[in-house]
């Protein structure tokens, strides 16, 4: 009986050492599985990389878009306006054109 006794307290001691290790294990495994998935993952971070370049590319088209659209401003604005711009503005408003110039319309 002592000899049975001595066996189930080996077993219960080497079961605690097994769960320990187990656990560890498990929170390894846990931690590793959402470091490559998961909102805040590796590859959540590389799309994010990838996201960025276009919105950076986004932002520059823009940027340029509004530089282009301040200078025909300035040249609208003030006391003088430019000559050029005005007469592109009356040709588009107005529908005038050139003998030699082709129109093409696009919608």
């Amino acid at each position: 009986m002592i000899r049975i006794m001595k066996r189930i307290g080996n077993i219960i001691h080497g079961m605690g050492r097994s769960w320990q290790a187990g656990f560890w294990m498990l929170l390894v495994a846990y931690f590793a599985f959402h470091a490559f998935n998961g909102a805040n993952s590796i590859s959540a971070l590389k799309n994010l990389q990838v996201q960025e370049q276009e919105l950076l590319a986004l932002a520059q088209a823009v940027r340029t878009e509004r530089l282009m659209m301040e200078s025909r401003t300035r040249a609208m604005s003030g006391t003088k306006v430019d000559p050029d711009m005005l007469e592109q503005q009356v040709r588009v408003r107005l529908g005038f054109t050139h003998p030699d110039e082709v129109i093409v319309i696009t919608n």
